[in-house]
């Protein structure tokens, strides 16, 4: 009894110690730790096999391209003979491979296209194609799970997935072209993913046709040139932080930039058009803070920026200058007044709300939220001094409108000739004190200079 009672007291202490020591790896990996050199985790169901027989006839015949990367020494430059070859093809080693724009490998609707498992290698000029659609297993065209690699002039289609890059740092991923399956919308995958993935470059890629492009836990990042066209989200990030978004182009995508859970950030000089629906929506903000909108193009969408419950974190800011928010439904849409928002010399014109809230606080005629030196084209001033602001303060309430803003289910409703009368009417003889929306102290006369294309 006493030695067994020995043992459990033992017992006792090292599973104490275990947890103790796992508690401590725990918080030393929370949420704000670099995970860039830690060990990598299997966390991906493997991947199945398929027989030549179960995949699509097309494939039958072609010369498997996994031979040709199995007799390519590690560290050489493989150039293929033009031609369509077969696939699925695992990388587990450091190679350089040059298709030259003239190699197909097609996996005939099974699995994954290719999987590159090693860092420092190059793939460029080769057309993938034929992935399975399974989402437990990620079918993609092409599977990264390395650093520093290449991955340039891709082409990527008829796959569910497109580039698909997990716990993968310092990845160059330039001129690629990636569509999706024809499938609905929400079952198609991710044209582009980053997963637990930092200081990777996305430049001057094609994504057309896919569901989003998306990077969860994955910072410094940089993204930049890109079209993102008829998707869902041009760019979704989640608790990803200090990520760059410059000089890209999307068009006709039910949202296209959105914050989720994360800090910092950049989205300077992107056009962002015809964001439209239910859920249309340029630029999103959801619990996000510490983030500069500058210089973008904001056109033609439902909501021009929505932003909800940001910034979040306590003394932080969301910078919002120089933008152009042009005929879109609402400009910016605050779902909730939490104040920190800093909007300066933006121009707002040919919007049908120019700015809305969703719900203030208890102090409705004090916004929490600055706007110096904005452009109005509703503005009802003059500039009698010539300095190219506005004589007078900016102010904008709200009257009738407020009742859309508050029920969402009545902006079905919103312009209709109903309203329009009972905003008139409130306008006359308001029978309550309207809500302060904001107010410019010094609003720019002139409507300034446009530099990005729309």
């Amino acid at each position: 009894m006493r030695t067994l009672s020995k043992l459990g007291k033992a017992t006792l202490a090292t599973a104490l110690m275990l947890a103790f020591s796992v508690g401590n790896t725990q918080q030393e990996r929370g949420s704000n730790a670099d995970l860039s050199t830690a060990p990598r985790v299997g966390i991906d169901r493997p991947k199945q096999t398929f027989m030549l027989h179960e995949r699509d006839k097309r494939v039958h015949g072609l010369k498997p391209f996994q031979e040709l990367v199995d007799n390519a020494p590690a560290g050489s430059v493989l150039k293929p003979p033009p031609g369509i070859y077969a696939g699925p093809v695992v990388i587990d080693k450091p190679l350089t491979i040059d298709g030259g724009d003239q190699v197909t490998i097609d996996s005939g609707d099974k699995g994954t296209v290719m999987i590159l498992n090693a860092s420092n290698s190059v793939l460029r000029g080769l057309h993938l194609t034929g992935s399975g659609d399974s989402h437990d297993t990620d079918d993609s065209c092409l599977d990264v799970r390395g650093n520093h690699n290449v991955i340039e002039n891709i082409k990527a289609d008829n796959c569910l997935f497109g580039l698909d890059f997990k716990q993968s740092n310092h990845n160059l991923i330039r001129g690629n072209e990636i569509r999706s399956k024809a499938f609905e919308l929400g079952v198609r995958g991710d044209g582009l993913r980053l997963w637990y993935s930092n200081d990777n470059i996305v430049e001057k890629n094609r994504i057309i046709d896919s569901r989003d492009m998306v990077a969860w836990y994955s910072h410094r990042n940089i993204f930049r040139d890109n079209l993102g066209r008829r998707s869902r989200y041009s760019i979704h990030f989640m608790f990803a932080n200090d990520n760059s978004v410059e000089r890209n182009q999307f068009y006709d995508n039910a949202v296209g930039v959105y914050f989720m859970y994360t800090e910092g950030g950049t989205v300077r000089n992107n056009v962002i058009s015809h964001a439209t629906g239910a859920t249309g929506m340029g630029i999103g903000f959801k619990e996000a803070s510490g983030t500069l909108i500058e210089n973008n193009e904001i056109i033609y969408c439902g909501i021009g920026i929505g932003s909800d419950l940001s910034p979040f974190q306590p003394d932080s800011s969301i910078e919002i200058r120089g933008n152009r928010f042009a005929y879109n439904g609402i400009g910016i849409l605050f779902n909730s007044e939490t104040g920190g928002n800093n909007l300066l010399g933006n121009t707002f014109e040919g919007n049908l709300t120019q700015v809305g809230y969703g719900g203030h606080g208890d102090n409705n005629n004090s916004p929490k939220n600055v706007w110096i030196g904005n452009f109005w084209d509703d503005y009802q001033g003059f500039d009698r001094d010539g300095d190219g602001v506005g004589d007078r303060t900016h102010e904008l309430h709200a009257y009738a409108d407020q009742i859309w803003m508050e029920m969402p289910v009545a902006r079905f409703f919103r312009s209709s000739p109903v309203m329009e009368l009972l905003d008139f009417l409130e306008r006359l003889a308001p029978f309550s004190t309207p809500d302060l929306i904001l107010r410019d102290e010094k609003p720019l006369f002139n409507k300034p200079q446009r530099l990005a294309q729309s």
